[in-house]
């Protein structure tokens, strides 16, 4: 990762009329050339809003905003041709083909000069177009009318369409709603691609926390504000600690002795078995201070929805 900004955000505000208070709220923050970027936060915390402004199709209320070096207000025209887009709902012309609706969007973003036939169009295009239809798995449905799809094809088609120009930045909102395990997975093994090939920069907002394990960064919004913002693993570090399970033939012995070194602990209800969590020592110092012998250890790493929860229910208390 390159620490070149590509996306500069201060103290964004958005207030919409009539509202009583901002959907978002005085933001600021960077994003960083070929960095993964995931912007989190539960429905109604501001992430919709916030990635319509950064690609110019909302109006902010206040703030400054540069993508790719670009002001938003005065140079939204630039931006969009750095930019692609997959948006949580489709915005295709059902009565076009599915390869239509991407020659469309090509010639409009002057990557190709617009002709009447797919077979007339230049060889480059017609081999991106069957190569990105091959890995989301619509190329069979390439010369059949938008209508006659799915609602999972339909986000397929928008995926193909987002990225036929080489954006610099790809913002994706929810990208893989509709798509089944297997599409999601060969996406999302492409994206990596598209990032150590093109050096492209994505801002991901989902639902699918998993998709977001990956990112070399988090912000988390709530409420119209930053929450959190660090690396997955300073996240996980500062909401959510490891948790070691274990267990003993001689488990009162194991219990009086976690007891004496006060280590936090609780007894799993089901199987009876201990399990620690201390935020204060590494899993690997409480392991090795055990006396006792074990005849059960496993060591449960926090995920980053464990971490999301942890923060989301706190800020609810």
């Amino acid at each position: 990762m390159i620490n070149n900004s590509i996306i500069q955000v201060k103290n964004l505000v958005k207030k919409y009329h009539k509202s009583e208070k901002n959907s978002v709220d005085d933001i600021s923050f960077e994003v960083f050339e070929g960095e993964f970027f995931a912007f989190l936060g539960p429905n109604g915390a501001g992430k919709t809003t916030t990635i319509s402004i950064l690609t110019t199709t909302l109006n902010k209320t206040s703030g400054d905003i540069k993508i790719a070096g670009f002001d938003i207000e005065k140079q939204s025209k630039f931006i969009r041709e750095k930019i692609g887009i997959i948006f949580q709902k489709p915005s295709l012309d059902l009565n076009l083909t599915a390869e239509e609706n991407i020659r469309l969007h090509s010639s409009l973003y002057g990557l190709n000069t617009f002709k009447p036939f797919f077979s007339m169009m230049d060889k480059k295009y017609q081999d991106k177009v069957y190569q990105l239809s091959e890995v989301v798995g619509i190329k069979d449905e390439l010369f059949k009318e938008v209508k006659s799809f799915s609602g999972g094809m339909k986000r397929k088609l928008e995926i193909v369409r987002s990225l036929i120009h080489n954006p610099k930045i790809l913002f994706l909102d929810e990208p893989s709603t509709g798509l089944d395990p297997v599409s999601r997975n060969e996406l999302w093994q492409y994206l990596k691609e598209v990032r150590d090939n093109e050096k492209t920069t994505i801002f991901l907002t989902t639902h699918y926390l998993e998709e977001a394990e990956e990112s070399d960064r988090v912000c988390i919004i709530n409420n119209g504000k930053i929450e959190r913002l660090g690396t997955v693993n300073e996240l996980k570090n500062d909401l959510i600690s490891e948790e070691i399970i274990i267990n003993s033939v001689e488990k009162d012995n194991l219990l009086a002795e976690i007891k004496s070194k006060n280590y936090n602990y609780r007894i799993n209800p089901n199987n009876k078995d201990i399990v620690l969590h201390d935020n204060n020592l590494s899993s690997f110092k409480i392991i090795k201070s055990i006396e006792t012998d074990l005849n059960k250890l496993e060591i449960i790493k926090p995920t980053l929805e464990q971490a999301y929860i942890n923060l989301i229910k706190l800020n609810k208390n």
